[in-house]
């Protein structure tokens, strides 16, 4: 079973993370502002991760997806959060499985011979990789435009992982909520620092890599990725390395 862990990584905002996956918790008085929700398997933990805080699932004002693949929204439908839950408007559709844009089974098989690849596929079976996520009632967020919600976040367009891929800009903070368009770490990979996914993960790789150019655009100093540990420093720093 994945372990939890729950860090601050800025003024008000925390790191959920279980070593497979991340999601955030951004506080603002009594209400937090949820950044992406894990596996299906990890609905228990979102709840106490809340509970880590101080907080409940009652104290969530908001969901932010930053895409969805079952990895960032498997534990909505499980958790029992009643709260709106807002992702970019090209991702709408994709969140309702009016279409599936995720790496498929036989794209994991055929690169089952790397013992990475074998013992993360092993790991993610267990939380409920395969199982169906579908967020039927996900209201579109305008990017450009902050979103009344704790941390008041502004959504930026980062696609290419999906074709709505949308990052989190929570400017007070300095803290860029990612999502997989920029991660620092992942159990495939074995590195850790700004990096991107395997191509073999996202929609359309080349668009991804134009998404980093936005990325290095934000005044942030904090990266909260959907893998790997937070990240301190310039954008430009991160995307640069993530290019190296």
């Amino acid at each position: 079973m994945s372990r939890l862990s729950v860090t601050q990584i800025a003024d008000g905002v925390h790191l959920a993370s279980t070593g497979l996956v991340n999601w955030g918790l951004v506080v603002e008085g009594d209400q937090v502002t949820l950044v992406d929700a894990g596996y299906p398997g990890d609905a228990s933990r979102v709840r106490a991760s809340l509970a880590r805080i101080g907080r409940r699932l009652e104290d969530v004002a908001g969901v932010l997806i930053t895409h969805a693949h079952v990895d960032h929204i498997g534990g909505l439908p499980w958790c029992g959060l009643e709260a709106p839950v807002f992702t970019g408007q090209a991702e709408v559709p994709h969140a309702k499985r009016e279409y599936l844009q995720q790496a498929t089974e036989m794209d994991v098989l055929v690169r089952a011979w790397n013992p990475r690849v074998l013992l993360w596929s092993l790991r993610v079976l267990a939380v409920g990789a395969t199982r169906d996520a579908t967020v039927p009632d996900i209201k579109a967020c305008r990017t450009g435009k902050k979103l009344d919600l704790p941390g008041r976040p502004l959504a930026v367009a980062t696609p290419g992982h999906t074709s709505g891929h949308t990052a989190y800009h929570f400017k007070q903070a300095g803290v860029v909520a990612t999502g997989d368009a920029l991660i620092t770490g992942h159990p495939i990979t074995g590195r850790r620092g700004p990096q991107p996914l395997p191509d073999f993960f996202a929609h359309d790789a080349e668009q991804a890599d134009a998404s980093l150019d936005v990325i290095a655009k934000l005044d942030a100093d904090t990266i909260l990725p959907g893998h790997g540990p937070a990240w301190t420093g310039a954008m430009t720093e991160a995307v640069a390395l993530a290019r190296a």
